[in-house]
């Protein structure tokens, strides 16, 4: 009998997410059919379109797919055309129910300064050439889950907004084991970022984070750093990073801040990782930092760049096909190295492409 066939759930979703995830299905098919890999392939609604046909951001069925495949790939989320709906029906309320369901407790978002676009970037070309910062957040836990959540009346008319910060010492170390282990296989150095001056949630993550690697970590170079700190240092020398490591919160702002270094969100992938099962198999979730831009959609101008690269993410991280994963990046270095751009990063000189072209070109490149 053969190897069962490795499935990815493929999951469009609104505004430009058709666009940049069907040059993505076209690579994978490209690898099924030149490097005899044998992925199945899976195609669902989730968001703003499955509400528009269900009612619903994503339905039992899709969420059990999501349960059965080796990897989820996932377009973007949202637009305006849903901005009125109750918060609990929004679309985005899809990619927080499959973080939470799948326990995808670690985000990873490379920030890369591809030396093709380092004038792109608002800062310096010598701040940012040669940038490679890979940003490591909690995504489970913190203020965005905590308990009691909610509004409420008070006296006198007014109301009151509350949301609980709160972490434990396992959600602490096991995003803190994720860390360490990804800065041994880069630079050996870890910044940890938290609020300890001011919160005793930020104590304990210090805390925790400190006594896992005297425990486990002796060789990894650790350096707890005050979040905000972590904002400005960020834009006064970003290339004292290699993997820095944050909360919900402080991972949400400083993993934005750190893309926009690298001159364009269109560029950026990201990773979103459980703990592996006893058969080593892990839930994964792989997206674009970008989001839906309902502005430019149908165009095909979008930049698939960052899916294409969250797909190589994918290959890295979920299928461990490293040599796959290196040939894809090495591809899109290749056609940056040629000049083609889709629209968000054209500038003076360089070939403008459509998204279907700029897929095209990057396959081309593979071969």
């Amino acid at each position: 009998m053969g190897k069962s066939k490795r499935k990815f759930l493929l999951l469009p979703g609104d505004g430009i997410g058709p666009e940049v995830v069907r040059e993505a299905k076209k690579i994978i098919e490209w690898f099924n059919k030149h490097k005899s890999l044998d992925f199945d392939v899976d195609q669902e609604l989730i968001g703003g379109a499955s509400i528009d046909k269900n009612k619903i951001p994503i339905t039992d069925e899709v969420f059990y797919k999501s349960l059965e495949c080796d990897a989820v790939v996932v377009g973007a989320c949202g637009g305006p055309k849903w901005d009125n709906l109750e918060f609990s029906k929004k679309p985005e309320r899809a990619l927080l129910k499959l973080r939470k369901e799948l326990k995808l407790f670690a985000n990873l978002r490379p920030a890369i300064c591809f030396k093709q676009l380092v004038d792109s970037s608002t800062l310096k070309p010598e701040v940012v050439t040669g940038l490679d910062i890979m940003i490591v957040r909690e995504l489970t836990g913190g203020i965005y889950f905590g308990e009691p959540r909610g509004i409420e009346p008070i006296k006198n008319n007014e109301r009151k907004g509350i949301n609980t910060h709160t972490y434990t010492t396992t959600e602490i170390q096991r995003i803190a084991k994720t860390a360490f282990e990804l800065a041994k296989k880069r630079k050996n150095k870890v910044t940890s970022c938290e609020k300890s001056n001011v919160m005793e949630a930020g104590v304990l993550w210090r805390e925790e984070v400190q006594a896992l690697k005297d425990k486990d970590f002796k060789d990894i170079e650790l350096q707890h750093m005050l979040a905000d700190n972590c904002a400005m240092q960020l834009l006064r020398n970003p290339k004292q990073f290699d993997v820095i490591l944050a909360d919900n919160l402080f991972g949400d702002m400083l993993s934005d801040e750190a893309a926009m270094l690298t001159g364009s969100l269109g560029l950026l992938p990201s990773a979103s990782l459980g703990s592996r099962d006893k058969n080593g198999k892990m839930r994964s979730l792989y997206e674009p930092v970008h989001g839906s831009a309902p502005d430019i959609a149908g165009k095909n101008i979008a930049n698939p760049i960052a899916t294409i690269l969250s797909l190589s993410m994918a290959f890295r991280y979920s299928l461990d096909l490293d040599k796959e994963a290196d040939s894809l990046d090495q591809a899109v270095q290749l056609v940056l190295d040629e000049g083609l751009r889709t629209k968000d990063i054209i500038s003076k000189g360089k070939k403008e492409v459509t998204t279907s072209q700029m897929g095209d070109a990057i396959i081309s490149k593979l071969k």
